[in-house]
């Protein structure tokens, strides 16, 4: 599997290069100048999603169980910022955002089940705004490459997703359990419960069809604030759009990197699709590689912060079991622990014998462990 990624990396690499040196660096390097207050409003978008994305993940939650609006706001920056700057297939953060969930006081089997839902949310409604903009390319352009290509995936991704819902709603436990050892095979991701908990609660949230419905439509919306982005920097680039043809951009966009989830940062494929999506609009390609390095500036510049708090939540984390574990230590050493003669200045040595018989070989165990 890294052997794989390693290379998906290194083709992803050289198509960047090849792309940007045939578009001519100076050229692009003056479309992303004049994207100029235009990135910053990008980076500023891609924020709001997040954080949107964090709300449509709140609101699945029952209510009498339900974690504070921040902490699912947080963890999604820490699932963002794993998902697009770290080599994991776009979903080794969602496990990450899961476990941490579980260190908020929500209980493993719940947190697991409410990540499988917000992924299964996710993909359905990217499905969904897909169409959309292939519906308004159809109407716009007509028939052509793009639209067939399109279609053929949407022909695949539309049975993957109904199959992704069915694995959780019908006898998918051996599936379910592949994942979790998979991406969560150390002994801290034990939280995330066993997978027959962890079908109990898929049920109890699937059962509640208006919690799942508020999770839809809020990744709608989540998906046309993407759009903001191509629109609003392409206007500041020169090269206005309607927002239809954003949609398009976007979307289909989005479907290109969603295609391309083995390759790390979707790298390559971003630019490939941004460059063959602008040209049905008469943009030159070195303006698409412009766009696509403004928005590679906003996964930048959103993931690193979520990289960041990741590593102070586990290192709290890891803090918090250390510490229980010398308190537990130290409550079963107590009662045996005799006290002892000093010995020179620098030391502490306790007598022969001190411990006495008591001191039985589970301590001593813990004794060694100790020194």
């Amino acid at each position: 599997m890294k052997r794989l990624t390693t290379l998906a990396l290194i083709v992803g690499l050289c198509t960047v290069v090849g792309l940007f040196l045939s578009s001519g660096l100076e050229d692009v390097a003056a479309a992303v100048v004049s994207a100029g207050w235009g990135a910053l409003f990008v980076v500023a978008a891609r924020g709001v999603a997040v954080a949107w994305a964090g709300l449509g993940w709140f609101v699945i939650f029952p209510r009498a169980e339900r974690p504070r609006v921040a902490a699912c706001v947080n963890l999604r920056f820490v699932r963002e910022g794993i998902n697009t700057l770290l080599p994991v297939a776009t979903v080794g953060g969602d496990f990450v955002g899961a476990r941490l969930l579980t260190k908020r006081g929500v209980g493993g089997g719940l947190a697991g089940a409410s990540m499988f839902v917000d992924l299964m949310t996710q993909a359905l409604t990217q499905l969904l705004f897909t169409v959309a903009g292939l519906g308004i390319l159809i109407w716009l352009a007509g028939d052509g490459p793009v639209v067939r290509a399109v279609a053929g995936g949407l022909a695949i991704a539309a049975p993957a997703v109904g199959a992704f819902y069915l694995i959780q709603r019908r006898s998918g436990h051996r599936v379910i359990q592949a994942l979790v050892s998979r991406f969560a095979s150390g002994r801290e991701w034990r939280a995330l419960g066993a997978i027959d908990v962890l079908y109990d609660n898929l049920r109890r949230l699937y059962g509640q069809p208006v919690r799942i419905l508020a999770g839809i439509a809020i990744h709608l919306v989540g998906w046309l604030i993407g759009t903001l982005e191509v629109y609003v920097c392409l206007h500041f680039m020169g090269y206005p759009v309607s927002f239809a043809e954003a949609v398009i951009i976007e979307s289909l966009a989005q479907a290109v990197r969603g295609a391309a989830f083995a390759v790390p940062g979707a790298l390559g494929a971003q630019e490939g699709g941004l460059i063959a999506l602008c040209a049905i609009f008469g943009i030159p390609a070195e303006a698409a590689l412009a766009l696509s390095l403004v928005k590679r500036l906003a996964d930048l510049l959103v993931g690193v912060p979520g990289l960041v708090a990741w590593h102070v939540m586990e290192g709290g984390s890891k803090a918090e079991e250390a510490e229980e574990r010398a308190v537990e230590l130290g409550r079963r050493l107590t009662p045996v622990l005799q006290p002892a003669t000093l010995g020179p200045l620098y030391s502490y040595a306790p007598p022969r014998g001190a411990y006495g018989p008591a001191l039985g070989e589970t301590e001593r165990g813990d004794l060694k462990k100790c020194a």
